[in-house]
């Protein structure tokens, strides 16, 4: 249903090293790049954009789907060793549904940055 979305950062170099390192561990690569503004591709779409916004920042929250729960580990470890705040450890939140794995971090912009893991077989 959504073809693509934005983060509007207030560092654009330093929000694009952080995309880059953490997105890695999702399959997502830094494929295009339009002055202030890098988008980011999984393989079919470049769906997830960052760029500066002149209004300044609003922090807002965006979940990327892992394709496993070593992935959601691997993004969360690698977004805190990116300078990433812990916004909630790898883990089930059976209170949002059964199976539901996920992690939680805050990127340099108050961003709340999550990554989930259906588990459909977890009871």
């Amino acid at each position: 249903m959504i073809a693509h979305t934005s983060l509007p950062v207030s560092d654009y170099q330093r929000a694009k090293e952080f995309y880059t390192k953490v997105l890695k561990t999702l399959g997502y690569t830094q494929n295009m790049e339009y002055g202030e503004a890098a988008g980011y591709n999984d393989g079919k779409n470049t769906d997830f954009w960052i760029g500066t916004n002149k209004q300044g920042v609003v922090p807002l929250h965006v979940a990327f789907e892992a394709k496993d729960k070593e992935a959601v580990q691997a993004f969360y470890d690698a977004a805190l060793k990116a300078g990433a705040k812990d916004n909630g450890k790898p883990g089930y939140r059976k209170q949002y549904w059964p199976g539901y794995f996920a992690a939680f971090v805050y990127d340099a912009d108050g961003h709340n940055i999550e990554v989930v893991f259906w588990d459909y077989d977890a009871k």
